[in-house]
């Protein structure tokens, strides 16, 4: 029935977000016209929380290594806003998307659906 998710980042300078999702990510995209690009992300998962207050919702890129991964961002010149943080389900930092602003990046330690 759901054949795949679309996720939307509202950036200020989206040129700017962009440019990290292909260049330093180097995520794949297409042009979907005018210069709209929509980029591949690897395999996803949807968890499902108990709001406190009103519902909303949150990004998080995952990698298998967190320490490694944040070694290659930082030498790619990319910020690391907030350093590694063990959550117990996982282990948390956030790096900066230039033009958008800080994304969630972890280390799951619960079981990854496949």
């Amino acid at each position: 029935m759901i054949s795949a998710v679309h996720s939307i980042l509202f950036a200020r300078d989206a040129d700017a977000a962009r440019a990290f999702f292909a260049d330093v990510l180097g995520l794949h995209s297409v042009d979907a016209g005018g210069g709209w690009l929509i980029f591949a992300l690897p395999p996803a998962e949807l968890a499902v929380h108990p709001a406190e207050g009103e519902p909303k919702q949150e990004l998080y890129l995952m990698t298998d290594d967190l320490e490694a991964t944040l070694g290659e961002l930082r030498a790619k010149g990319v910020t690391v806003v907030s350093e590694p943080s063990d959550q117990g389900w996982g282990v948390l930092a956030s790096v900066e998307v230039p033009g958008y602003g800080p994304v969630g990046l972890y280390e799951p330690r619960h079981p990854v659906p496949r």
